[in-house]
Parts: structure tokens; sequence; C-alpha cells
């Protein structure tokens, strides 16, 4: 826990510099393929900062979430597993290392992606379910390309947008707020909107 106050802090630390934007970039590229410390927190850093490029900042941080996420499937799709099936070293590495990443899941994943497929990538990029998890294994399991991008900008850009927008529209004030309910107003709207969806196909 320790580790990762200071990764937190080292993250934070990025606000009050003059690279606090390719920070962000960095930052949004690498949470989707390894790093542990989600970009939300540089990002409403930097738009706290200065309110007028909020948006700006929200872009940047989903431009980085999704080119990270094409990398997340590609590190999937070349790198994990072998020709004989099993495991690469590389693979290893992520399971033995990498906060988030365990075979037991990797496995129930593949579940979730033959049910689900569109929202599976959606959920995971809206709420704070580990996303990059879910681009690497989007890339072992081969899912289709074009709709795992779509999913990538429509759940990433939502929630960066929503966050910028918070903060533009209610300053210093919704940043407690933010922190403390955020993920949770995400995941339970994600739920219902899976959950409208479900209904729908079952009712028609």
């Amino acid at each position: 826990m320790a580790a990762l106050k200071k990764m937190y802090d080292w993250v934070l630390s990025w606000a009050d510099s003059s690279y606090g934007a390719w920070a962000l970039f960095i930052l949004a590229f690498s949470e989707s393929v390894f790093f542990p410390v989600p970009p939300d927190i540089l990002l409403i850093a930097l738009a706290l900062g200065s309110l007028a490029k909020s948006f700006r900042f929200a872009l940047i941080c989903t431009l980085g979430s999704v080119l990270g996420a094409i990398a997340g499937y590609g590190i999937g799709h070349f790198a994990w597993v072998n020709a004989d099936g099993e495991f690469t070293g590389f693979a290893m590495f992520f399971f033995n290392n990498i906060p988030g990443f365990t075979i037991e899941l990797f496995n129930h994943i593949k579940i979730l992606f033959n049910k689900w497929n569109f929202w599976v990538i959606f959920t995971a990029g809206f709420t704070p379910i580990p996303y990059k998890v879910f681009t690497i294994t989007g890339g072992v399991f081969q899912i289709n390309f074009i709709m795992f991008i779509i999913a990538s900008v429509i759940s990433r850009a939502a929630r960066f947008f929503l966050i910028a927008f918070l903060i533009w529209k209610f300053g210093p004030g919704i940043k407690s707020f933010i922190d403390k309910y955020f993920n949770i107003i995400a995941l339970g709207f994600t739920l219902l909107l899976i959950g409208g969806f479900v209904a729908i196909k079952y009712l028609i």
C-alpha cells in the first residue's frame, strides 16, 4: 500500500509541471496496458488548475487511453500465447507482477466476452474495473477489433468527459464528490444501461 501511495503522489505531482498534459497522455496510455494508477486523478488535478482546459484534458486522456487499449490488444494478440497454446514468459511476467492480472480472472473473462461482447469492453472502460485486463484479453481472444475500438472510444470518452464537465461546471467543490461517489455512480449507470438492453432483448 505504501508503494501505491507513493506512486499516487508521484502521479499527482505532474499537475504542477509544465509537462502535465504529456504526463496525462502517457499515464492514460500506460494505464490501459499495465499501470495501476488510473488517469482520473491527474485529469481532475489538471482540470482544477485550469477550468477552461477541462475538455482539452479529457480529450488528451481519451486519446491516450484508446491508443493504450490498442497497444494492449496487440500485446494480447501477438505476445500472450505461444504456438502450443501456452502462456508466454511475457504473459507470466504480467500475471506475477502486474496488479489485477490472474490466470483465474483471465479464464473468466473469456466467458464474459462470449456472452456480452461489446458490453464487456464498455463496462471495463467506463467503470473502475481494471481496463488493462480487458484490453489484453480482447487481443488474446481476438474479439472484433472494430467493435473493440468503438466500445473503447465511447466508454473512455464518456468517463473522462463526464469528469471534465463536472469540474468545469461546479469547480473545486465537486472534487470530493467525484473522489467518493463517481465510480459507484458509473458502475450503477452501466448496470442500468446493460439491464435495459437485456430487458429489451427479452421483451421484443
